[in-house]
């Protein structure tokens, strides 16, 4: 299926409408038999519903195309070739994609990488490695641009291809310090979303955004999550959409671990090396349908309990409701510790805190994680080594000590 230009149009259309989500659309078309004549009868349908919806207009839909054109990207119809066969398989398949940059590589298998914004060095270096060896194995890697884990994971893989799925529209990066590693990843990798051009994301869009790391991708791997957190909803959309869910271990005295062995006491598979994933994943590729989903392996309660529909759909026979999300809240960027002065710009004890975990870590790769310069990390080490708040072990690696 290949859409004209005025079928892309009006599919823009219906999906900008007011309360139109995925279902309802797809509600919409099989029962009108095409976007045209469900935008005409959409007025009537509305009032029968007791509601009146604003409709998005020819000329907004062009403007938007024409904005996209011109920042490089395209729009990618759910039935088309280019559109992923992983992602239009899930129940809440957005209609249209937005692509920027290697469009092909939406058709190789993929398998995403999430975790922590607040990760620490070991769970950055360890998610590097990951991405690295995934993207040498064939596979792209698929985040959503954070900090953190994110950031690490697109990253190691610029050079093999990865995605990144936004929250808000394509020109609107978040965090957007990452712009710079945007424009470096879409040389071999790509960028989608499904919000239109200009919309910032707000709190509801992330988890809606994780619905489609998890679409995108044969399996998920957890490397760091906190019980309450977005990677935890990632995992929980990949597990509804029959996706296999990894998790890494880690000490249950770090906070940040303790969503990965929740998943894995939960029945995730244990994930502690790229073989690991790879001689899973590999029996699911198929030539014919680009994957074979494997039925849902995790118990329920995976994500926390549900609290806010990501999406509005018109209440019409037969459309279920919009999944529902908890909206984590925004990740601090260091959480405090004893001892820290109030200006966090130049706390280092603050970062050096928040990169340290159970796991040891050399100084050099603190050095690395922190982008600060040696010198002042030594200093660093030096003062909380004295202060009882880290130990250094046998090689000069460094822990956390736990309170």
């Amino acid at each position: 299926m290949v859409l004209t230009d005025r079928q892309r149009l009006d599919w823009l259309r219906l999906i900008r409408s007011e309360s139109v989500g995925p279902r309802t659309f797809r509600s919409l078309m099989n029962r009108f038999g095409g976007a045209a004549a469900a935008l005409d009868a959409l007025p009537d349908l509305a009032r029968q519903a007791g509601r009146t919806l604003r409709i998005a207009t020819m000329a907004e839909a062009e403007r938007e195309m024409e904005a996209l054109r011109r920042l490089g990207g395209r729009l990618i119809a759910l039935g088309e070739a280019p559109y992923p066969r992983p992602l239009q398989a899930i129940d809440t398949a957005p209609p249209l994609i937005a692509v920027l940059g290697q469009a092909q590589v939406l058709l190789r298998p993929c398998v995403a990488l999430v975790g922590s914004r607040n990760a620490s060095a070991a769970g950055l270096k360890f998610t590097a490695r990951l991405a690295r060896d995934l993207g040498e194995a064939g596979f792209i890697v698929v985040s959503g641009l954070a900090r953190g884990i994110d950031t690490s994971a697109h990253e190691a893989s610029t050079t093999t291809g990865t995605v990144a799925v936004l929250a808000g529209g394509l020109d609107q990066v978040y965090p957007p310090q990452n712009i710079p590693l945007l424009n470096r990843l879409l040389e071999q990798g790509a960028a989608i979303s499904e919000m239109q051009l200009g919309l910032a994301p707000r709190g509801r869009d992330f988890p809606r955004r994780n619905r489609l790391v998890s679409g995108l991708s044969l399996g998920t791997v957890v490397v760091e999550a906190a019980r309450k957190s977005g990677s935890l909803i990632t995992a929980r959309f990949a597990n509804e959409q029959g996706r296999l869910v990894f998790a890494v271990p880690g000490s249950p005295l770090d906070p940040r671990a303790e969503g990965g062995n929740h998943l894995i006491r939960e029945g995730a598979t244990l994930c502690s090396d790229a073989a690991h994933i790879i001689e899973a994943l590999t029996p699911l590729l198929d030539s014919d349908l680009g994957f074979l989903p494997p039925p849902p392996a995790l118990r329920d309660g995976i994500g926390e309990s549900t609290t806010q529909a990501l999406w509005d759909e018109l209440d019409l026979p037969g459309i279920e409701p919009a999944p529902a999300a908890a909206v984590p809240e925004p990740d601090r960027v260091f959480a405090a510790v004893p001892g820290s002065p109030a200006d966090d710009s130049v706390d280092m004890r603050r970062i050096v805190l928040q990169l340290l975990g159970s796991a040891p870590i050399s100084v050099d790769d603190l050095v690395r994680a922190s982008g600060r310069p040696a010198r002042e990390i030594s200093r660093t080490v030096l003062d909380l080594e004295l202060d009882g708040l880290i130990q250094q072990h046998p090689g000069g690696t460094l822990t956390r000590v736990a309170r």
